[in-house]
């Protein structure tokens, strides 16, 4: 019989590793709960606007990153401005001292939409670059990052990286846990 505290006590962890904690601390300062406010750019000009939620936490001994990214965050109920844009999926992100560099896999069973990318620092800038599972070249990044919020774009290029065009924006914000569900 499936015992579902038994596979969440195998996967969390409550921190990093010892012996990685400083460089896990790229992704690892983000752990907690955020709601954030969300905006695509469609191709035909159209924008779509809503509000989601984003949960961050450590896994796999500590050694790892794991989030799940809520559209449209689930005590706002339908949110019409989103039109048909939701998700709910979750980004596991694995530091790698080989390389220096984090192993990024985005996946939402909801629309089917899958990633790999790898991520550095950049400066004061995160930027994860890979590709979609239909091989299209996207750059995923973290910016104007403070101890209590962050912004997040996703861009994704037609000509292999020459040019780049946003699709979305996420401004997100710290989040009591009282506003999501009573999640930490």
């Amino acid at each position: 019989m499936f015992n579902s505290s038994s596979f969440a006590e195998a996967l969390h962890s409550n921190g990093p590793a010892a012996d990685l904690a400083e460089k896990l601390n790229l992704y690892g300062r983000f752990v907690g709960a955020w709601t954030f406010d969300a905006t695509r750019h469609l191709e035909d000009g159209q924008v779509l606007t809503g509000r989601g939620e984003v949960h961050f936490g450590w896994v796999l001994e500590g050694r790892a990153i794991q989030d799940v990214w809520i559209l449209p965050a689930r005590n706002t109920g339908a949110q019409s401005s989103l039109g048909q844009w939701t998700f709910y999926g979750t980004t596991l992100r694995v530091y790698d001292p080989g390389v220096d560099a984090w192993h990024i896999f985005w996946s939402d069973p909801r629309t089917q939409y899958y990633s790999r990318q790898l991520g550095r620092a950049e400066g004061d800038t995160i930027v994860q670059q890979g590709a979609d599972g239909t091989g299209a070249a996207v750059r995923w990044s973290f910016s104007r990052i403070t101890e209590d919020s962050f912004r997040w774009l996703g861009e994704r290029s037609q000509d292999n990286g020459a040019t780049w065009r946003l699709e979305v924006e996420f401004l997100a914000d710290a989040s009591p846990a009282a506003d999501l569900h009573g999640f930490p």
